[in-house]
Formats: structure tokens, C-alpha cells, sequence
């Protein structure tokens, strides 16, 4: 019985470096610019859902959380998270729509 064929360990590493490198330097030298900022398609989806999540959804969603820390509570078990979540959501409704969106609009 013959003993298999293999490469020594720095000539595996090359390989798997090469097998790596040589698809991202043709990805990197096909591709071209992107417009991120130029499309328009889903401008009033976004304002509809931003409007839903700053209005009566927000508000919804953070009595729903509070309601379901409430529930747990009364099962009797006591965890700082079932507090803590329903203010993080209310909180996170509240500004963090307007903070992603200023910061999603400063990067693009």
C-alpha cells in the first residue's frame, strides 16, 4: 500500500491564500461605481413606515411590550429585563427611527 500524496503545510497555505486572493482582485477589477443615493423606488415605504413607527405603531408596539413584561411579572418570576425591555423599546420607537435615518442619510 502507498502512502497518499500531500503538500507540505506552506504550500497548502498558499494555495488556500491564492484560491482567496485571486477571485477578490478580478470582483475588485469588475466592479463599478454604486449610486446608493440616486434611487428613489422605496421613498414612500420608508416615509410610510417611518410615520407608522413615529406615530400610533410606536405607540402599539411599546403598550405590547409593557404588556407582555406586565404578564410575566404576574406569572411570578421577577427579572430586571422584564422592565428593562418594554422602556428600551419605548425608547427605542420614540428615537431611534429618526437617529437611523439621520445617520443612514449622512453615510450615503
Amino acid at each position: 500500500m502507498t502512502k497518499p500524496l500531500t503538500l507540505p503545510p506552506k504550500a497548502k497555505s498558499n494555495i488556500r491564500t491564492r484560491d482567496y486572493i485571486v477571485p477578490a482582485a478580478v470582483a475588485l477589477a469588475c466592479a463599478g461605481a454604486a449610486y446608493a443615493g440616486a434611487d428613489t423606488t422605496f421613498d414612500p415605504a420608508l416615509q410610510k413606515f417611518t410615520d407608522f413607527l413615529e406615530g400610533s405603531g410606536g405607540k402599539i408596539i411599546t403598550v405590547l411590550s409593557l404588556a407582555g413584561g406586565l404578564i410575566a411579572l404576574a406569572s411570578g418570576r421577577f427579572a430586571l429585563g422584564q422592565v428593562a425591555v418594554p422602556v428600551g423599546v419605548g425608547i427605542g420607537v420614540g428615537t431611534g427611527v429618526p437617529i437611523v435615518t439621520s445617520v443612514v442619510t449622512a453615510t450615503i
